[in-house]
């Protein structure tokens, strides 16, 4: 039987407890970016793993992610403080060090998402997108060395973005399916990496780099097992600073997952 010990995510997010609130971990080069950085959506999914540990709730509602420093691969430790426990919701902190230095501020909050119940809109459709399988899939499309990341996280559009053939299309908006490619379900913690996987939708305007600064993230469901239809934009790019807007749908047509994140482009 496959357990979620098996798959790649669930090991390299792990952490070990190492004192009170305290948490030992290596981030590993299996998630590291265009430029090698380790990926900050893993970074914040490897923080929310510890903080689940102390807090009753069973899943993310919602995280907030500052990001100090750039992540590199190696040994590291993350820091937790619980700051509320109620009936319906738990917050705490978590802080990721890399060699004594402050990588990454997160501030979360977790309910039981099977238990909501309240008064209901969505306004929204999820992409209207051919089967996956109908589909084509756009990294073996990327000018230059493929990140790591996309061999973890997979994906398939019906049309691959002009910066992924080297010749930007100038509309920094797109949908695909997305899904961990050795097969693992999501969950509402694996929906805090995976709105941050793809790469920026800024490439479309011919940005060749940029570095995230605060990622939010708002799960709105326990996902359904099977692909995910996402749906990216940015409208505004304003003096280096960008948005990116991310929605992710389920197999099922259920909005699982929203991320609003500010980035800086590369100079």
């Amino acid at each position: 039987m496959t357990t979620t010990a098996d798959f790649l995510f669930d090991g390299d997010t792990a952490s070990d407890p190492a004192g009170e609130h305290e948490y030992a971990l290596t981030l590993p080069d299996r998630w590291t970016t265009f430029i090698g950085t380790v990926n900050g959506g893993y970074m914040l999914a490897s923080c929310l793993q510890a903080l689940r540990r102390e807090l009753p709730q069973p899943d993310l509602l919602s995280a907030s992610a500052h990001y100090l420093r750039p992540g590199t691969p190696g040994p590291a430790r993350i820091s937790t403080d619980v700051a509320r426990i109620g009936r319906r919701t738990a917050t705490g902190q978590a802080s990721l060090f890399r060699d004594d230095r402050e990588i990454l501020r997160v501030l979360a909050t977790f309910t039981d998402l099977a238990a909501a119940d309240g008064p209901t809109l969505v306004r929204g459709e999820p992409p209207a997108l051919p089967a996956p399988e109908q589909c084509i899939d756009p990294t073996g499309e990327f000018p230059g060395d493929r990140p790591e990341i996309s061999r973890r996280v997979e994906f398939r559009m019906a049309e691959v973005p002009g910066f992924w053939r080297g010749n930007p299309g100038g509309v920094p908006a797109a949908e695909f399916w997305m899904r961990f490619a050795d097969g693992r379900d999501p969950d509402p913690i694996a929906l805090a990496l995976l709105v941050d996987s793809a790469a920026p939708i800024i490439f479309e305007l011919g940005v060749s780099g940029s570095s995230t600064i605060e990622l939010s993230v708002h799960i709105r469901h326990r996902p359904a097992p099977g692909w995910l239809a996402c749906r990216v934009s940015t409208n505004y790019l304003i003096d280096g600073f960008h948005e990116e807007d991310f929605e992710i749908w389920d197999s099922t047509g259920t909005l699982v997952a929203q991320s609003r994140q500010l980035a800086i482009v590369s100079p």
